[in-house]
């Protein structure tokens, strides 16, 4: 009995044309892996392990990746188990099938492919941090107003803020990591949900695979998806952290701030407009990213209040979707990248804008407790005063409006010169006597861009490794089912 069409249209061929996209290469190297097990474990005869193995090598690659759905399988899993039969007879293409479910090798499968998705947005993670730690390099002199509450707040410098930044995206780094921690297990041998009676070797299996480990629990193997919501966590926390810095940079490049300007690959004019030069890039980037969280929410919506157990909710339909929500989030990362690598920095602006909306007041506040032993309250309630006092004519002395407001205030008057004033309520010395560890003093910021930098070489390393990993398993496994289909295994 066939499927009926309006199924088979709406559901299967979706499903079957994802599959192909997504799973081919990964179902069949399980199937590789399983053989090489069940030939090992004496499970299956030597005979029958090389005649499949064959089968196995036999199967027409281009064909597969350009099958479309014709309705006689029900998913790509039958369609190449069709295949096999084709190439060795269905009883023996049957023995393939010992001691595994759908079920297990669709997880495994799904595993697979998210790890792989996990490497490529920590990889684009990376190179983010590369470009902003060298930004910051050449801006640890380079003077920036902060804004708080979308207003004009403290002094700082473009180093300090970069670093802020490139420290988040090193958090989203350790949150890929325990992710892909997680992820990178092996469902392989929990068959259908409860394993097999056969005495299979999951560690072997999963270490062809290249998993660190095999699952525990063979119920949860196939019930639990909280590793794919971990994932799916840290690429959402990683996409709205990108979306506040790109609404930032968005900001910057505004012709009524002006301190930032993407080289002529990144922007775009207008077709009525002659004098637009349109950011764009950092617009889809913004855009890219949101979509990224959009579909990390639609994943957690999609798998709530679902059965804990095995149910189409976490597999065919949804895989499409998870995949989807890592390419656009390893897309905004990389576009944010590669046009942050063509920014430039007006120093000059920067600075200029820097002491403008009394940004610097705080340190004459800081100063009068400091030198004049005032508590911070009363302190600041003076520099506040003057502040006020001097908004109505910005070119007044300063000198005078203290000395008149401290009366006031206190009773008694306090001078300093003029001179002296100026240089205290100077951005540039604001920034260099806040020495806080984190803080914007440019000996604090060479102290932070250095851990940053050996940091970006440590997660670089384990990045490195971790494909090693892969590609050590991935020959491993080809060597061995080489061995076993010509007849040499053991």
């Amino acid at each position: 009995m066939g499927f009926a069409p309006e199924y088979a249209e709406s559901v299967l061929a979706e499903n079957f044309a994802d599959a192909r996209r997504l799973f081919l290469g990964p179902l069949l190297a399980i199937h590789r892996a399983h053989l090489v097990m069940l030939a090992e474990r004496g499970i299956l005869s030597s005979a029958d392990a090389r005649a499949l193995g064959r089968a196995l090598s036999a199967l027409p690659l281009d064909e597969l990746s350009a099958a479309a759905y014709d309705g006689t399988s029900e998913d790509l899993f039958f369609h190449v188990n069709r295949l096999l039969e084709r190439s060795c007879g269905p009883d023996l293409a049957g023995r393939l099938h010992t001691a595994r479910s759908r079920n297990d090798i669709d997880m495994t499968m799904y595993r697979m492919v998210l790890r792989g998705r996990l490497l490529e947005l920590l990889d684009g993670t990376l190179w983010l941090r590369g470009v902003l730690l060298e930004l910051a390099g050449r801006h640890r002199e380079t003077i920036l107003a902060l804004h708080t509450h979308t207003q004009p707040a403290q002094p700082s410098t473009v180093a300090h803020y970069l670093i802020g930044a490139v420290e988040q995206l090193e958090r989203d780094v350790v949150r890929l990591r325990a992710a892909y921690a997680v992820v990178n297990r092996s469902p392989l041998g929990a068959c259908a949900i409860t394993g097999t009676g056969f005495p299979i070797d999951r560690a072997l299996t999963g270490a062809l695979l290249g998993f660190d480990a095999a699952t525990g629990n063979t119920y949860g193997s196939i019930a639990a998806v909280d590793h794919l919501l971990e994932a799916a966590g840290a690429a959402a926390t990683l996409a709205v952290g990108l979306g506040r810095f790109l609404q930032d940079l968005l900001l910057w490049s505004t012709s009524e701030f002006g301190y930032l300007r993407l080289g002529e690959g990144f922007v775009q004019g207008s077709s009525i407009m002659p004098q637009k030069r349109n950011p764009v890039a950092l617009e889809h980037a913004r855009a890219i990213a949101s979509r990224a969280l959009g579909e990390a929410i639609a994943v957690l919506v999609a798998t709530h209040n679902t059965p804990f157990g095995d149910v189409v909710d976490t597999e065919d339909d949804l895989q499409p979707l998870v995949d989807r929500l890592f390419h656009d989030a390893r897309r905004a990362v990389r576009v944010t990248a590669a046009a942050l690598s063509t920014a430039e920095f007006d120093v000059a602006a920067l600075e200029a804008r820097a002491s403008e909306g009394g940004t610097t007041l705080t340190e004459l506040a800081d100063t009068l407790v400091r030198e004049r032993g005032l508590p911070f309250t009363q302190a600041h309630a003076i520099a506040a005063r003057v502040a006020a006092e001097r908004a109505s004519d910005a070119s007044a002395p300063l000198a005078p409006i203290l000395a008149a407001v401290s009366t006031e205030l206190t009773g008694s008057s306090i001078d300093y010169d003029e001179e002296r004033l100026s240089a205290l309520l100077g951005a540039r010395y604001f920034v260099s006597v806040r020495t806080t560890a984190g803080g914007p003093a440019p000996r604090r910021t060479a102290e932070a861009l250095a851990a940053s930098l050996d940091l970006l070489a440590t997660d670089r390393r384990w990045l490195e490794e971790a494909r090693e990993r892969l590609a050590e398993a991935e020959a491993r496994r080809n060597r061995q089912f080489a061995a076993l289909e010509s007849g040499k295994q053991g």
